[in-house]
């Protein structure tokens, strides 16, 4: 379906005994910001690592129903999730390029541990162009032999999203990117969504109802796991449906 990068349908999630997602279906289309707001708690994170298998990772996790990613079941059998993660990207909300890597090799490491370039120099034509695309070119080109440890947080979090570009996915998952940098950091980052969505499909996570509003194209409010409220941001929060939106929206609660 072309019209849909990303459906789940009747999903569920749990921990243990802890029923963490209830029953969510949703569609988001392709090339948008998709921001899944709500409260700490809600399973906005949770939700979002069903999208490319992370979830896997935690033992006592368990997933029921469907989620499809460009049309195809992730959790079928015959998906491999090394292959699905290649399509996807992710960002997590501390800035976490790997230490001992300088940021060319940061960005270069992807790429090359799954042979995505036959040449030095397509490596460094990628490394470039992922750079570019994450505005952090021009603030680093000079210093591509340097550890991350002595740039910004905000440059970090930029050198992370430049790493997962290198891929080139389809998709981009970003759980709370800018919670835990400078405002800097954080302006630049939501300038760069918007520049971004018109080649990738970005779902964002993010308890802040203005980063919502400012930067995503639709938007899914979750509270106990279950979606409340789920539609074009400026309907969400000018017209919501629910109380429970209106007050999460509004700063009521959250």
């Amino acid at each position: 379906m072309r019209d849909v990068a990303i459906e789940t349908r009747n999903l569920h999630v749990h921990y243990g005994n802890n029923h963490v997602i209830k029953g969510i279906n949703l569609k988001i289309p392709p090339k948008v910001v998709f921001a899944l707001m709500g409260p700490s708690g809600c399973g906005k994170s949770t939700l979002l690592r069903t999208f490319n298998r992370l979830i896997e990772l935690n033992p006592n996790a368990r997933v029921e129903g469907s989620v499809k990613i460009l049309g195809k079941e992730v959790y079928s059998p015959e998906t491999d999730p090394v292959e699905l993660r290649k399509e996807i990207g992710m960002v997590f909300q501390y800035p976490n390029p790997f230490p001992h890597l300088t940021i060319f090799e940061n960005v270069a490491s992807g790429v090359k541990l799954n042979k995505l370039v036959s040449s030095k120099d397509e490596l460094k034509e990628r490394v470039e162009w992922a750079l570019k695309k994450a505005a952090l070119w021009d603030e680093v080109k000079d210093r591509l032999k340097d550890y991350p440890g002595g740039i910004s947080g905000g440059q970090r979090q930029r050198l992370v999203i430049a790493r997962a570009l290198a891929m080139r996915p389809k998709i981009l998952l970003m759980d709370e990117p800018t919670a835990n940098i400078d405002p800097v950091g954080v302006q630049k980052i939501e300038e760069l969504l918007f520049e971004l969505k018109g080649e990738y499909t970005i779902v964002l996570v993010t308890h802040s109802p203005a980063q919502a509003a400012r930067v995503s194209d639709y938007v899914a409010f979750l509270y106990l796991g279950e979606i409340v409220e789920v539609g074009p941001t400026r309907k969400v929060f000018e017209n919501p449906e629910h109380e429970l939106t209106e007050k999460y929206v509004t700063g009521a609660f959250g």
